[in-house]
């Protein structure tokens, strides 16, 4: 009799932790976690993270959320090996990423047919989003970018080379990534239009190490600038080269791929005076009692916020606005996404036809290799 009654009430037992269990509802972090861009991708996992977290202890939804991390590695065809494997997860209603142009453009049109909606903290090449307008698009726009594209990107860098700081000759260098592209197209333009001169355009690797000679030829064409498009790395590469072979008094400009406090771990002191343009809000100057940059130090001390991590914050945080409104369905949140007019750490955010922000905030900074830090350049 003893022996039935254990049995019977480990049964009971058994059976009460097989209650109803609560949902999951995942949102997709995109981007390169290793390499050499994977200190750009971690910070912004852990900006997505804490907006996740805080909307769990809020408890926001009857409903978990999960921000899950998927490596793209920076490369195109692995985004679209990625995208494919999150669109296969009925869990995943939308995603944040992908970090890279490129990768970005491989991916978007995998979510589109899954109706999944992706919100870019930093893809800026104008066609990611103008081709979901065209003909050949297939399925709904779900394609959100946080970020002014490399057309006002560049063109305010022209503007700000020929009239802020009186630059008349300016060489410039790509990686051959459509953002590099996009980005030199737009400042060649503006500049000519300005009266400017471009006095060379040379296009170079993605992992090439050695510019030495390249500098050399560059610096015989007397450019009094030189305007770099591509990540930090080669940046860093290419301004710490630009001194060795003597173009001391050339200003270094860059757009916000080099941006990052990883490019004075390339380029050490030669990194100082470089001019480079960031996106919206720069994480320099938000302030210290934000909300966001005391819950992210408390949340990851030590770590130092890189400047896309607030706008990974933001992507998070309209992604779980439209989730309220919408429930977790892939294709009613795109609608709801469409419909965002928010106010949160980078002013208000809302998008046009085509998922591009309406916020078309750019901000020269000028990178101090004393303290290691950039300030907004004046």
């Amino acid at each position: 009799m003893r022996r039935a009654r254990l049995l019977t009430l480990g049964l009971l037992l058994a059976l009460a932790g097989c209650g109803p269990r609560q949902r999951v509802v995942r949102v997709a972090v995109a981007l390169p976690l290793t390499g050499d861009l994977g200190n750009e991708g971690q910070g912004l996992l852990r900006a997505v993270t804490l907006a996740v977290e805080q909307a769990n202890e809020a408890k926001r939804f009857p409903f978990r959320v999960e921000a899950v991390g998927y490596d793209d590695r920076a490369d195109p065809s692995e985004a679209a090996n990625v995208a494919n494997l999150i669109v296969s997860d009925a869990r995943v209603v939308a995603v944040i990423g992908h970090y890279m142009s490129d990768c970005a453009l491989e991916a978007a049109p995998i979510y589109a047919a899954a109706s999944i909606p992706m919100v870019t903290p930093s893809a800026t090449n104008p066609e990611l989003t103008a081709r979901q307008l065209s003909a050949a698009w297939r399925g709904p726009r779900v394609v959100f970018r946080m970020v002014p594209t490399d057309e006002v990107q560049g063109a305010y860098a022209a503007s700000f080379a020929f009239r802020n700081l009186r630059r008349r000759r300016v060489a410039v260098m790509r990686d051959q990534t459509p953002y590099a592209k996009g980005l030199i197209a737009q400042f060649e333009k503006t500049f000519k239009l300005m009266g400017g001169k471009i006095a060379s355009e040379d296009g170079i690797s993605a992992g090439d190490k050695d510019f030495k000679a390249l500098l050399s030829r560059i610096k015989a064409e007397q450019p009094d600038a030189l305007y770099y498009a591509g990540t930090y790395i080669e940046a860093g590469l290419v301004v710490s080269q630009m001194r060795a072979v003597g173009m001391t008094k050339t200003t270094f400009l860059s757009g916000d791929g080099a941006h990052t406090p990883s490019l004075f771990q390339v380029a050490g002191d030669a990194a100082d005076g470089a001019y480079l343009t960031t996106l919206g809000v720069p994480v320099e100057v938000l302030p210290a009692d934000d909300g966001f940059v005391a819950a992210y130090r408390e949340r990851w001390p030590g770590e130092d916020l890189k400047p896309y991590d607030p706008i990974g914050y933001e992507a998070a945080e309209i992604i779980l606005d439209g989730l309220a409104r919408s429930g977790p369905d892939r294709a009613k949140l795109v609608g709801a996404l469409r419909a965002t007019h928010r106010r949160g750490v980078l002013g208000t955010v809302s998008f046009d036809e085509k998922g591009d922000t309406l916020a078309k905030a750019v901000t020269m900074m000028r990178a101090d290799a004393k303290d290691r830090t950039f300030k907004v350049a004046r």
